[in-house]
């Protein structure tokens, strides 16, 4: 209430000084050749007068009904009117001053003051100096505003984007949780020296899915070795029915990339991967080269024209549609008897 208040104040205090200087010029620019300063300080307060109403009849009437929307026609009927106040009410102050401070004689007025021309052009330029200041006060407040809806729907997208990321990782989380514990399960009811590594493997994979992957980055190196934990702990649960070979090239140990980027597609291939002849068949090759983070990944399939796609992928590619936009390449081919997935990231391009 108070700022509101002191705003009021400060837009109070601009108009009166405002028009004070208006009637100062008034004042001193018709004074000229004239020792009437009676007659000059009545003439200029009533030329004041009338600038004063039809400066606020086009800046709260004409200006922001129909100029600033765009009704033109009307603007433009509406200030003919007011023109034709305005020379009316000119030309009878001058009869005013004629009649009441010259007692009819013509002569003994002052020059500036009988030329009717020069006092409409001078009420006419303060009301287009006042109309002037309401247009660039409106416009500066509309870029403002526009300013403020463009932050916020900037900080709102961006929180957006954030949630859905967060979404999507969040999805990605193994679904090989409950089958990797009742193997380690089993492997503690033998006694097999076998669990407490497989707990280890389990744990550090875990403890990277729950909390690393808030980080904006990780090593490449990282991503490599909890992808090495999970085809471990899936050793470990498919035994001899899993034949995989994975083959990575790295020579920059300090190549970062956004946590979570390979997993979830490693996953996918033991989640959606078939065997046959009794054997799940993946092969992963790592690289990089010409600046490019190369991944491939083929897993033995049975393609199935009734086969339903799962959302994982879905999420896969939102997610890195929203961290490298399309600066990145991801081909996937399903052919009859395997599941081919190709991708190509920029390593230092992400948005």
């Amino acid at each position: 209430m108070e700022k509101t208040a002191y705003k009021i104040m400060k837009v109070y205090l601009f108009d009166f000084f405002f028009w004070a200087l208006v009637w100062l010029f008034f004042f001193s620019f018709f004074s000229v050749g004239s020792q009437n300063k009676e007659f000059i300080f009545w003439f200029s307060l009533i030329l004041s007068s009338i600038t004063i109403v039809a400066a606020y009849y086009f800046t709260h009437q004409l200006i922001p009904k129909f100029l600033i929307q765009k009704k033109y026609k009307i603007f433009t009927l509406y200030a003919c009117y007011a023109l034709v106040f305005i020379v009316c009410a000119v030309l009878m102050t001058v009869v005013f001053g004629f009649v009441f401070f010259f007692n009819l004689e013509f002569q003994k007025m002052p020059a500036l003051t009988k030329n009717s021309g020069v006092i409409i052009v001078c009420v006419l330029l303060m009301i287009a100096l006042a109309s002037s200041f309401k247009i660039l006060k409106y416009n500066y407040q509309s870029l403002e505003e526009k300013k403020t809806i463009e932050n916020k729907f900037l900080q709102t997208q961006l929180k957006l984007k954030e949630q859905e990321l967060k979404f999507l990782k969040m999805q990605i989380h193994p679904h090989f949780l409950f089958n990797t514990l009742n193997t380690i399960y089993g492997f503690a009811l033998k006694k097999s020296d076998e669990a407490p590594e497989m707990i280890l493997k389990l744990s550090n994979l875990l403890d990277y899915i729950l909390y690393q992957v808030n980080k904006p980055k990780v090593f490449l190196k990282d991503e490599v070795n909890h992808i090495k934990n999970y085809i471990a702990l899936e050793k470990s649960r498919f035994q001899d029915s899993l034949n995989i070979d994975f083959s990575n090239i790295i020579f920059n140990s300090a190549i970062q990339v956004p946590p979570m980027l390979l997993l979830p597609f490693v996953e996918n291939a033991f989640k959606h991967g078939k065997q046959l002849d009794g054997v799940l068949t993946i092969k992963i090759k790592l690289e990089v080269k010409d600046d490019c983070l190369v991944f491939e990944l083929e897993n033995s399939a049975i393609k199935s024209l009734n086969s339903k796609k799962g959302i994982g992928l879905e999420n896969i590619k939102s997610r890195l549609k929203m961290i490298y936009d399309n600066e990145y390449s991801l081909r996937i081919n399903d052919n009859k008897n395997s599941f081919v997935i190709k991708l190509k990231t920029p390593i230092n391009n992400e948005k």
